[in-house]
């Protein structure tokens, strides 16, 4: 088939759908770039990110169900607050932040915090999640630098008041409300690359950079960070969620693209987890135990990261499979093949339902592979017939790949941006969003037997997977007014996790615990492991102000 007739079609017009929700998103990013170096020589080269007048504007996706109130018994153990599966707001306790902390707060950060109320709204409780909390912070501060970070924890520790770190607020699963108020540490300010090791591929940079317009500033060096969540993401944000992306089934994780760490624990100290050596055995893994703690652990003030060499060639495939397990089986097959693809992303037909809808186009509404293959010009060709000979034993049809650079960004694009198109179906519902993942011979079965429960609902139910690593999405469109809606979706995805957990897997491939995903923790890892990881929290946070009632259960005890 003709590719310039085919992709003709994913073309949006000025009024693109997703224009309209740009700043849901996020907001346009400058890099700054104060060192770049190769083994012999550096150079200095400042450039602004943001004015300093101006105060970030951060929207959320966001989602909670339980929580931890902060005390300073040292068991760390409470009585369970599970609350109704339908309920949505995470209940915490407020205790009025003191007003020396404030008058401190203003000391460190001078004109860089606010106790506006719209300010604190928005980054308590935000816009696009069908998740609250009963409480919002009591102030937000906006650091920028490690200093002002360890200053401001270490009044707080003082004065036993919780701290919320906050990124590009991208996170869905409640890792930034503030259920017990206190303090919101925005980390937008900090935005350096403060040093690029070209010969070396590696980057330092602060937590408040994101991960598209760090790429956008590696790009001239011809290189660039393999990690592509959501939209507006940033470093610290992804550090501590251990996130991934579509290109994970090549390059990995977070927790794998990460060579050190500095990071402000709860009395204000800061730690070094790691040199800046490819690889190391001198003492405990404290990167990797700081990366996915999710804010409980400690601030994030400095990662060093691996990068990659931008590839010499890519092509971008798709096919069509007539059933969600075809296509499921075609990925598995082509993992098994030994093609080492480095993208393998699976959409259903309601999911491209939903991108005809956004962008008023007529793509084939069926099951959908999207592929990429690396390497040489000769190599990717070569990759991509093998893996349509593959699809074609699978019921594949209209296999179709692209090489023009602008096709196949417009492509990916499209992928990137589903959230918003589902939201074309249903412009009034809200989604939540399962993100189990299995081991890879599983994918099919388990894809199977959700999109049946899946499609015999009422609600209107995408699925999205990185189908390269065993990672499945469900984007569950719900009104969230409607008790029946809520409780149909959280019995879908109660089933998608459970299922999920059945067959060795984890409730959360890539989005983290927060609080929504604190009650399958029990289950999937046992209460032994859930014991020392709160003796963990305990020995580094005893006051408890850490980002309270996240990631660990309230009713572990030890």
């Amino acid at each position: 088939m003709a590719m310039s007739s085919w992709f003709s079609r994913l073309r949006c017009s000025s009024k693109c759908f997703f224009n309209s929700l740009a700043l849901r998103t996020s907001v346009s990013r400058k890099l700054v770039r104060t060192q770049t170096t190769t083994n012999s020589e550096s150079t200095k080269n400042p450039f602004l990110f943001w004015s300093s007048s101006l105060l970030p504007i951060a929207l959320a996706v966001s989602a909670g169900s339980l929580a931890l109130h902060p005390q300073s018994d040292p068991s760390f153990c409470e009585a369970s607050s599970v609350h109704s599966r339908a309920e949505f707001v995470v209940k915490g306790s407020h205790k009025e932040v003191p007003r020396e902390l404030i008058d401190e707060l203003k000391a460190i950060c001078q004109d860089n915090m606010t106790l506006d109320y719209e300010e604190r709204y928005n980054h308590g409780k935000p816009q696009n999640s069908f998740h609250k909390a009963v409480n919002i912070p009591d102030v937000v501060v906006f650091p920028r630098s490690e200093e002002q970070v360890s200053k401001i924890v270490k009044s707080c520790d003082k004065h036993k008041v919780p701290i919320v770190p906050y990124g590009g607020a991208t996170s869905i699963e409640g890792h930034t409300l503030s259920p017990n108020g206190g303090v919101c540490i925005d980390m937008s300010l900090m935005n350096h690359v403060k040093a690029l090791h070209v010969e070396d591929m590696d980057v330092v940079v602060e937590p408040g950079v994101g991960w598209m317009e760090l790429n956008e500033y590696l790009e001239p060096y011809g290189l660039f960070f393999p990690l592509d969540p959501g939209p507006g993401a940033t470093i610290g944000g992804m550090c501590a969620t251990r996130c991934s992306g579509s290109l994970a089934v090549r390059y990995g994780t977070m927790r794998d693209n990460v060579i050190s760490l500095k990071v402000v624990l709860a009395n204000g100290d800061v730690v070094k987890t790691a040199s800046r050596a490819r690889k190391s055995a001198a003492g405990y893994d404290l990167t990797r135990l700081v990366i996915g703690s999710e804010g409980t652990l400690g601030v994030i003030t400095e990662v060093t990261l691996r990068l990659q060499k931008i590839p010499q060639y890519s092509v971008v495939a798709v096919c069509n499979f007539p059933t969600v397990k075809d296509a499921a089986d075609v990925a598995i097959a082509t993992m098994l093949s030994g093609i080492q693809v480095s993208r393998v992303e699976l959409l259903d037909e309601v999911q491209v339902r939903a991108i005809n809808i956004a962008n008023g186009k007529s793509l084939s509404e069926t099951p959908t592979l999207m592929f990429e293959f690396i390497g040489t010009e000769a190599y990717s060709r070569e990759q991509t017939l093998i893996v349509q000979k593959i699809a074609s034993e699978h019921n594949g049809s209209d296999f179709v790949f692209a090489e023009d650079p602008e096709t196949k960004k417009e492509l990916w694009k499209m992928r990137k941006e589903a959230l918003w198109a589902c939201f074309a179906m249903e412009p009034k519902f809200e989604a939540m969003i399962s993100d189990v993942c299995v081991p890879l011979s599983c994918l099919a079965e388990l894809i199977s037997r959700s999109k049946q429960e899946l499609d015999a609902s009422e609600l209107t139910c995408t699925v999205i997977a990185h189908a390269g690593d065993g990672n499945f999405h469900s984007l569950i469109l719900f009104d969230p007014y409607n008790e029946e809606h809520r409780r149909e979706a959280q019995r879908l995805n109660h089933f998608m996790v459970h299922t999920a957990l059945s067959m060795e897997g984890t409730c959360t491939g890539e989005h983290g615990v927060g609080t929504g995903k604190m009650k399958y923790l029990e289950q999937e890892l046992g209460m032994e492991a859930l014991k020392t990881m709160k003796r963990i929290k305990a020995a580094l946070d005893p006051n408890n102000t850490m980002n309270p009632g996240k990631l660990i259960p309230s009713h572990v005890c030890f």
